[in-house]
């Protein structure tokens, strides 16, 4: 590539695809009980399946942005050999990630009077940050300029859906994202709400239905509404919460229905696992527009 390309953790690649793209990577923070841990350490695989056992062993998980201090110095050095940078980053309507990078990114232009400097908000999350990753460093191996292939990304990323559901409402109402009340009673009566992602970045209850296995093929009837056509030829990208055979069973109702042959599914990472807890399903693919 003529560039590099800087993310953060949220976007929810695997460490192979990390390695193997050359990705640089700010990693978000979570803690429990004063002890802080990284989302993400280079050089390091990423034990995702300890931290949601964690999480169902009933350890309460609070988040954190990337250090500013370990961000710059990332930066910097990549700045100090020369490069060109594009940071792709976590939805600002979910976090403070990108504000707080792209701030910093501001800071460090004026040093580097001869170099590119580019940052998109993605308004993204999971892996449709990820896709949204995925899709730049493929044109960048392709040859596109850092302008071309920021340009996409501004120009597509509120064509990425993204669809959610949860197994267990207690963990949005920790995440303040339903009442105590609304998470006892759908508990009560096997309510799995579906999600999504709006334009401003922010994950939205869209509907509710009864039972697990409905609610992940919710995800699969959404995806017909709005998937770019044809929609055998979508990339489809999976995050889960540890819930790998449900994560199979939505791979093989994409792949019955449409006829898709390109996957990627990965666990969930920790931070929006916090929020979101085990047994979240996400789907995400490129449509006519997120709705």
């Amino acid at each position: 590539m003529q560039f590099e390309i800087v993310t953060d953790s949220s976007c929810n690649l695997s460490d192979q695809m990390i390695r193997d793209f050359g990705l640089h990577i700010l990693p978000l923070s979570f803690m429990s009980d004063g002890e802080q841990y990284q989302s993400y350490t280079a050089g390091r695989d990423s034990d995702l399946k300890a931290f949601f056992k964690m999480m169902r062993d009933g350890k309460v998980f609070t988040t954190s942005l990337p250090n500013l201090q370990n961000s710059e110095e990332l930066l910097k050095n990549l700045l100090d050999q020369g490069k060109d940078v594009l940071y792709i980053g976590f939805s600002s309507g979910l976090s403070g990630t990108y504000q707080a990078t792209a701030a910093l990114l501001e800071e460090l232009r004026p040093n580097y009077p001869g170099q590119k400097i580019y940052h998109t908000d993605t308004l993204a999350a999971a892996m449709g940050e990820g896709l949204l990753v995925y899709k730049a460093v493929k044109m960048a191996q392709a040859g596109a300029t850092i302008e071309e292939v920021h340009a996409w990304v501004e120009a597509n990323k509120l064509k990425l859906a993204h669809w959610f559901t949860v197994d267990d409402l207690m963990f949005l109402f920790r995440g303040g994202r339903v009442s105590r009340t609304s998470a006892w009673a759908g508990t009560l009566l096997n309510i799995k709400p579906v999600l999504h992602v709006d334009d401003d970045g922010k994950l939205i209850p869209m509907e509710k239905v009864r039972g697990r296995k409905k609610s992940i093929q919710a995800l699969v009837d959404h995806m017909e509404k709005t998937v770019d056509q044809p929609a055998a030829d979508a990339e489809v990208f999976i995050s889960h919460g540890d819930c790998q055979e449900d994560a199979d069973y939505l791979v093989e109702l994409v792949k019955k229905r449409f006829g898709c042959t390109k996957f990627e599914v990965n666990m969930l990472d920790p931070v929006i696992g916090a929020h979101s807890g085990p047994g979240t399903l996400a789907l995400f693919y490129l449509a006519e527009s997120r709705n």
